[in-house]
């Protein structure tokens, strides 16, 4: 069993459990609640869902294939086998799974971006509209910005129906994945996600509330497997709201 970190004496126990969608003797594909990290960072060590599947299995050789923020819920994919470690950290540093978010924004006029394009793909609709800028994500900075520069962040964005008062369901088809791309798009249109504490602006709430979670969702996750060819198709539950 992997030892405890050493920087970490305490930390809040996060009340969500992570559901277990497929398991096979190379994969482990769950759907991760939010507030829960991808794996060890900062004041979080047996509170991520690397570690607690780690424990769970009693296999301390379980790594993530992929990331999700710790704010984003749904679908994250472990890998168990060591000798497929490459084959399917490659297939997603590659871009070659297809993602498939949700979110719930205000429903509004978007606003036009200050750098990079709002381009409607069905004018005079402004959905759908392919969102195309260059985010900076610097380390040790909490949040991510855009600049001028070439674009390395794309996002398909859909609107779907109206579900509360002046709120909106999307959907977020990301062709690229910068460290909080989706977050950054959607507030540079005026449409900051329902529950983000980045953007935007900065809240510092305390790390044990977990009242205000980030309408953000990685509903869909499909790729070809690397392994055995077959096209791998998982869909998460977890609620947005």
């Amino acid at each position: 069993m992997p030892r405890p970190h050493r920087f970490v004496t305490e930390e809040p126990h996060i009340p969500f459990d992570l559901e277990v969608l497929y398991e096979d003797e190379r994969l482990i594909v769950i759907d991760k609640p939010h507030f829960l990290a991808t794996m060890p960072r900062g004041m979080w060590y047996r509170e991520t869902a690397l570690i607690r599947l780690r424990e769970q299995y009693g296999e301390p050789d379980i790594i993530p294939a992929h990331r999700l923020d710790r704010m984003t819920a749904g679908v994250l994919v472990f890998v168990r086998d060591k000798a497929c470690r490459g084959a399917y950290q490659t297939l997603f540093q590659n871009k070659h799974a297809v993602k498939v978010y949700e979110c719930l924004a205000p429903c509004q006029p978007i606003r036009r971006p200050r750098f990079g394009t709002a381009t409607p793909l069905e004018s005079p609709r402004p959905f759908p509209l392919l969102r195309r800028s260059h985010i900076t994500k610097v380390r040790g900075i909490m949040t991510a910005y855009e600049e001028p520069g070439l674009v390395n962040a794309e996002t398909l964005i859909e609107r779907g129906p109206l579900v509360a008062d002046r709120i909106c369901r999307y959907t977020l088809h990301p062709r690229t994945g910068k460290t909080h791309q989706l977050r950054v798009h959607m507030n540079s249109l005026g449409l900051p996600i329902v529950g983000d504490n980045y953007y935007p602006r900065i809240q510092n709430l305390p790390y044990d509330d977990f009242s205000q979670p980030l309408a953000l969702v990685a509903r869909i996750l499909r790729f070809t497997d690397p392994i055995t060819g077959d096209v791998r198709e998982y869909t998460s539950r977890m609620p947005l709201s």
